[in-house]
C-alpha cells in the first residue's frame, strides 16, 4: 500500500473501520456478485457521509409535538452525483440511499486497451449543474485518465464545485488526476501499491464493472 503521508493535500483516505473491513471483503476473489454489489453499496453510503460532512445548512422554523423551534436543514440546491459508466453506477446507487434527492448525471467513457486513454461515448447532465456540488464517482482510479477526462467535461459543462470519489486508487492515477485538477478534492478508501503492465491496480480487486454485474 502507498504511504498516505506522501499523498497530495487534496486526497483524503477514508479510514473508518467499517469501510476498511467491508473493503477487505470486497477485494476477495471468492466474493459472489450479489455480495460484491451489496458491499459496494454499503461502502458508498459510508463514503457519502464523509463527502458531505461540510454541506452548508440554514435554520428553518418547525413545530415539534411540544413547541415551535429553529432547526437546521440543508441550504441551497441539492447536490448532483455523476457516475462514470458503467461501474460508477455501483457507487452512485449506494450514495443515493443516503442522498435520495440528489440529481444524477452520467458520463460514458471506456478505456482504449492499446493507449489506456479514455474515449467518450455518452454524456447526460442536469442543465443547472453549475449551481450544484457535484460528486463524480468511479470505483477505481487506475491510470487516472478517465477521471481527469470526466472532470474536464464537467468543467466545460459549467460545474465549479467538484469532488471525486473512488473505492481504490493507484499512486499513478492520483498523480495524473491531482496534476490535471488540483482544485478537486479526491476521496478514496485505499491507495494501493501500483499499476501492472495492463493498467490494473495491484493488489486491487479486479475489474469492478465485471464483478458488479457478473460479466466475467
Amino acid at each position: 500500500m502507498a504511504d498516505n503521508t506522501t499523498l497530495p493535500a487534496q486526497v483524503t483516505v477514508i479510514g473508518h473501520p467499517l469501510v476498511r473491513h467491508k473493503l477487505t471483503l470486497l477485494r476477495q476473489v471468492g466474493t459472489a456478485t450479489s455480495e460484491f454489489r451489496r458491499l459496494a453499496r454499503e461502502i458508498s453510503l459510508l463514503m457519502a457521509y464523509e463527502l458531505t460532512r461540510d454541506l452548508p445548512i440554514e435554520l428553518t422554523e418547525i413545530e415539534t409535538p411540544l413547541e415551535v423551534m429553529q432547526a437546521p436543514i440543508l441550504a441551497g440546491k441539492k447536490l448532483c452525483i455523476v457516475s462514470i459508466l458503467r461501474a460508477g453506477n455501483g457507487i452512485a446507487d449506494g450514495m443515493l440511499e443516503l442522498l435520495p434527492s440528489a440529481r444524477v448525471g452520467h458520463v460514458g467513457l471506456f478505456r482504449d486497451h492499446e493507449t489506456l486513454r479514455p474515449v467518450e461515448y455518452y454524456r447526460k447532465l442536469p442543465e443547472d449543474i453549475g449551481d450544484r456540488l457535484v460528486i463524480v464517482v468511479d470505483p477505481m482510479l487506475a491510470t487516472g485518465h478517465s477521471a481527469a477526462a470526466a472532470l474536464a467535461l464537467l468543467k466545460q459543462a459549467g460545474a465549479t464545485q467538484l469532488r471525486f470519489a473512488c473505492l481504490l486508487a493507484a499512486p499513478e492515477g492520483l498523480e495524473v488526476l491531482t496534476r490535471a485538477h488540483p482544485d478537486v478534492p479526491v476521496f478514496t478508501c485505499a491507495v494501493d501499491r501500483q499499476l501492472d503492465e495492463r493498467g490494473y491496480i495491484r493488489p486491487g480487486l479486479g475489474d469492478a464493472g465485471d464483478r458488479l454485474y457478473g460479466t466475467k
